[in-house]
């Protein structure tokens, strides 16, 4: 049965790399959902979150293919309920709109959504949450003409006390200082 994961691998920094770990998804016939890359706590490497709808068994298959990967240091997968995440959304509406009545700011206090900027011309509304919650302060927003919107993808941290990469880094070391 299809459900949601959520995959994180912490790599290297390199050319291609991106282009090489989509291809195992298109391979697979797997669509990624959202895909967020940024440094990661730890000088020089970089962290992929990788949001899929596909099986556990498929979704097990991808992150032992991309933790293949040279520059891949560490990947792994969890469920929703085992991270913390968040996306950020961005809407512009006429200011003419906004200050017509008082329905888009009722609609933004109701989604402790902020104001980011406003113009004569627009107003940018800044919502950070999950998808369904910016999907539906979309619609609501819509009713008064959203000009544009934009979603990012998702940013995900494990509920777990001790990252997974953290201790690899520091088994890796030990072993190193080791064989010295």
């Amino acid at each position: 049965m299809n459900q949601e994961f959520i995959i994180s691998a912490f790599t290297e920094n390199h050319i291609g790399l991106l282009n090489r770990i989509t291809i195992i998804f298109t391979r697979r016939k797997i669509n990624i959902e959202s895909l967020t890359v940024s440094e990661s706590a730890h000088k020089g490497i970089s962290k992929f979150t990788i949001v899929v709808n596909t099986t556990e068994d498929q979704c097990s298959k991808v992150t032992k293919q991309i933790e293949k990967l040279v520059e891949v240091l560490k990947a792994y997968y969890l469920k929703n309920e085992d991270m913390i995440y968040q996306e950020i959304a961005l809407y512009k509406v006429s200011t003419e709109a906004l200050t017509s009545g008082n329905q888009i700011e009722s609609l933004v206090r109701q989604y402790n959504a902020r104001i980011l900027e406003v113009t004569p011309d627009y107003t940018v509304i800044e919502k950070t949450g999950h998808k369904e919650e910016t999907q539906e302060l979309f619609e609501g927003l819509n009713q008064y003409g959203v000009l544009q919107f934009i979603r990012s993808g998702r940013v995900a941290i494990t509920r777990s006390p001790i990252e997974k990469l953290s201790q690899f880094l520091k088994d890796r070391d030990a072993l190193l200082e080791s064989i010295k």
